[in-house]
């Protein structure tokens, strides 16, 4: 099994603390990892994404062309890395910065609306475990103890005290996947 990630969208919301969560919990789990972020000199507001991979055998490269899963957070990440993924791959993305639907027919495709469901909950800054409990929920390699392990060595010891908020964000996201 070789997941091919790329997490996608705006600094600021999470993305490259998403997949660095996930390269952390894969690492828990005795996966082969990789984790290369990228985001250009304006850091919040401008672009940010991350490429993740989690195997179960060692990876040859870092360097992805296409992925297997793309983690879309809004619409120029959305216009750049759609016809990327691979065909039966999957895109996960956030329904409230999208203004031109995916189109493509031959890949899976989820629209969450991770911004409203982390307004509803009083966390607006949890948006991105939403999107991750909805990745989790399709792709179940990553187990939710990992997760939670991942977030205590992405964060500093004083935010410590969220990581129960971004465990319900996180079961949250899970079910707003139907399947």
């Amino acid at each position: 099994m070789t997941e091919e990630i790329v997490i996608a969208g705006f600094g600021g919301q999470g993305v490259l603390s998403l997949g660095k969560i996930m390269a952390y919990s894969g690492l828990m789990q005795g996966m082969e990892v990789s984790w290369m972020p990228s985001y250009g000199p304006e850091i919040r507001g401008g672009t940010a994404n991350a490429m993740v991979i989690l195997s179960d055998t060692p990876i040859s490269s870092p360097i992805l062309q296409d992925f297997s899963t793309a983690i879309i957070l809004n619409q120029p990440s959305l216009d750049k890395f759609e016809n990327r993924i691979k065909p039966g791959g999957t895109l996960i993305y956030e329904t409230s910065t999208i203004t031109r639907k995916p189109t493509r027919t031959d890949i899976n495709i989820y629209p969450v609306d991770a911004t409203k469901a982390a307004t509803k909950s009083g966390a607006t800054k949890v948006a991105n475990m939403f999107l991750l409990g909805a990745y989790m929920k399709i792709h179940p390699f990553l187990k939710l103890e990992y997760v939670l392990e991942g977030i205590k060595h992405s964060v500093s010891e004083r935010n410590w005290k969220y990581i129960p908020m971004n465990e319900k964000a996180i079961v949250a996201g899970m079910d707003l996947i139907n399947q």
